[in-house]
């Protein structure tokens, strides 16, 4: 093994530490959770859980970080195999129905945050904020795709209809409303694209 490999490895302690934040954060919020259970359910020790992660803070920092990156992950998947204006929205739409319906479902792990750090200050609050302008500006994008004149209020409703469903996905029947969320957004799109084809008409 060459020197630096083991340098630029992620250390197996933080990687069990965060998956074990990631778990217990989401299923149990994150004022409840306290550094003792997550060191306990981790099998690490003390000075370790303070080597990798300085402060609770740190570690809920870590944790947003890491549920974003696999969020980006497939709606960065969803565009790269689908090169047509609507599918890429479309694909993310499924994503999101099925994380509805999938085992331990618990709303959005972003928004359940947010409720417990209203203040917009808070490092944690900022890292809420800097995810969803991330979605969208990405909606953006592909809505602009779509029809240009009508990209951001058609990517706004796009994110209003998610947030409900999230939201509602744990309190009903997670079937329905995934359903409910997936014809939304489908008239969302046939709308924005009935319109952009009237435009070129008239042009």
């Amino acid at each position: 093994m060459a020197r630096g490999d083991t340098d630029t490895r992620p250390s197996e302690a933080r990687q069990r530490l965060l998956a074990t934040a990631t778990r217990i954060f989401y299923a149990e919020g994150i004022h409840s959770v306290g550094v003792d259970r997550i060191i306990a359910e981790a099998k690490v020790t003390r000075a370790t859980f303070y080597r990798h992660f300085p402060s609770k803070e740190d570690l809920i920092l870590a944790y947003l970080r890491e549920v974003h990156e696999m969020e980006r992950g497939r709606v960065d998947a969803a565009i790269a195999a689908n090169p047509s204006a609507v599918d890429p929205l479309l694909e993310i739409a499924g994503s999101i129905a099925q994380h509805i319906q999938s085992p331990g479902f618990r709303g959005c792990a972003f928004l359940n945050a947010a409720a417990e750090y209203p203040d917009t200050d808070n490092p944690v609050r900022q890292e809420i904020i800097a995810h969803r302008r991330w979605f969208l500006d990405t909606l953006t994008t592909l809505m602009a795709q779509v029809h240009p004149e009508t990209a951001d209020p058609a990517a706004r409703h796009f994110v209003m209809l998610r947030d409900g469903a999230m939201a509602a996905g744990c309190l009903f029947d997670p079937s329905l409303v995934s359903d409910t969320f997936l014809q939304g957004v489908e008239g969302l799109l046939r709308i924005n694209t009935e319109r952009r084809a009237s435009d070129s008409a008239r042009s």
